[in-house]
């Protein structure tokens, strides 16, 4: 399953975040523009509690099972 959303950095450049999560692994990827490639990073506490909420929208429509969405909540770091 692949999430998507926009957000702002904090020197207000504005990039692509998307995050893969297909078996037991999650990857996290940005990019700034068209025209550039896609970067790995580190999420921060923001990015998971709104990767958290786009998999949760998609439990109630069947679109992401309930087990898919506890795993990434084991996955959250403490």
């Amino acid at each position: 399953m692949e999430f998507g959303w926009w957000q702002k950095d904090e020197e207000g450049k504005k990039h692509q975040v998307f995050v893969e999560v297909f078996g037991k692994n999650i990857t996290w990827a940005k990019k700034y523009g068209h025209n550039t490639s896609w970067d790995p990073f580190a999420p921060t506490d923001a990015d998971w509690d709104k990767l958290i909420s786009e998999a949760e929208r998609r439990v109630p429509r069947r679109l992401f099972s309930q087990k898919q969405f506890e795993f990434i909540l084991s996955q959250r770091p403490k």
